[in-house]
């Protein structure tokens, strides 16, 4: 029995969100002029709803879940049980303690108490399979049949996964990743014709496509069926694109980021996808790192986007604030962290080569 490398990457990116998502807007921080403990002993707020509520006790159901996965097998059963809930606590207590500093947020008892039943359901529900989810169940079949073995294959996997959160962000560009453009002064917008915005949403969309599958065949074992995990890869971004629309904007407009210059980047990216990951590994890792920073900068120099205003009109963020603040950041942040592990991957495989 083998610990899960792709556990515990997936418990300390987690945590990274769940710490940016607590803390956002990350602005104006003040002294409150109480004790950072003074919520422990606070009067339960006037008003609660059964939403909020709901998303606090959710929220922390993934850590208790992959808590107890990433701790096997070292430590099973209770005792996974209980130091997934005394991580939970922990975090939760920390995060709480430092919102009083930020005068957007507001510390919560509350808040602590339903974070801790979060992690506690999701430890109890993993504890008894995890054994089977990491030994003998179809997940793990599915890993070894389809993936190279190790910690960096489970890496990659995290890159993905986290490349299908940004599809939450119904602001984007499709697949349109790294605009960093909401964290600094940008320059007045200079009027461009429609056109070029169509043909930059369209290379852009094209090229991070091509470079995430590329990155999935990096990954990949000899054994499985590439094209056809590209192509699964790429209906899953576009169900979670739908499914963001649907909830978070207008289930009425759930296909508006189907621009024509989405749909003529998706063709394109596929094609491009399904002929360039045959390549060779050194050459699809290469490509990969150029797409990405290509698109990156095309999505930089992109001119306003024509839909953006409508779609923003439309998304009234509500209880999801926080949550937008965080696809938002993945979205930004994404590509570079991409460029990272392809560099480390290809530095990690030269190595390998030379001896």
């Amino acid at each position: 029995m083998h610990a899960s490398p792709l556990a515990r990457f997936l418990v300390f990116a987690w945590i990274l969100l769940a710490v940016y998502a607590s803390l956002y807007p990350l602005s104006n921080w003040r002294d409150p002029g109480v004790s950072a403990l003074a919520f422990l002993t606070a009067p339960w707020p006037r008003y609660l709803t059964a939403l909020d509520l709901t998303m606090n006790v959710a929220a922390y159901v993934p850590f208790g879940v992959l808590c107890v996965l990433a701790l096997y097998p070292r430590v099973r059963g209770v005792g996974a049980v209980l130091a997934a809930l005394a991580a939970g606590a922990i975090l939760s207590f920390a995060l709480e303690a430092i919102q009083g500093f930020l005068p957007a947020r507001i510390s919560s008892n509350v808040d602590w108490l339903c974070n801790m039943a979060g992690t506690l359901l999701g430890a109890l529900l993993a504890a008894p399979m995890a054994a089977w989810a990491l030994e003998t169940g179809p997940l793990k079949r599915s890993r070894a049949i389809a993936f190279e073995p190790g910690a960096a294959a489970d890496l990659g996997l995290v890159m993905l996964g986290l490349w299908l959160f940004a599809q939450l962000n119904p602001a984007t560009l499709l697949f349109g990743l790294g605009d960093l453009r909401d964290l600094f002064a940008a320059p007045p917008a200079v009027e461009q014709p429609p056109t070029l915005f169509i043909s930059i949403e369209a290379l852009t969309a094209a090229a991070n496509l091509t470079a995430v599958a590329l990155i999935l065949a990096s990954i990949t074992s000899a054994t499985a069926t590439l094209r056809a995990l590209v192509l699964a890869l790429v209906g899953t971004a576009l169900v979670v694109k739908v499914l963001a629309f649907a909830i978070l904007v207008d289930a009425g407009n759930i296909l508006a980021w189907l621009t024509p210059g989405a749909q003529r980047g998706l063709a394109l990216g596929l094609v491009l996808a399904l002929l360039s990951v045959g390549l060779g590994g050194v050459t699809r890792l290469v490509l990969a790192a150029v797409l990405i920073m290509a698109a990156t900068v095309l999505v930089n120099l992109a001119p306003p986007n024509p839909y953006r205003a409508a779609i923003l009109s439309a998304w009234s963020q509500g209880h999801f604030l926080n949550f937008n603040g965080l696809t938002r950041l993945v979205s930004s942040a994404w590509p570079f962290a991409a460029l990272g592990y392809l560099i480390w991957l290809a530095s990690r495989r030269a190595r390998a080569a030379l001896g």
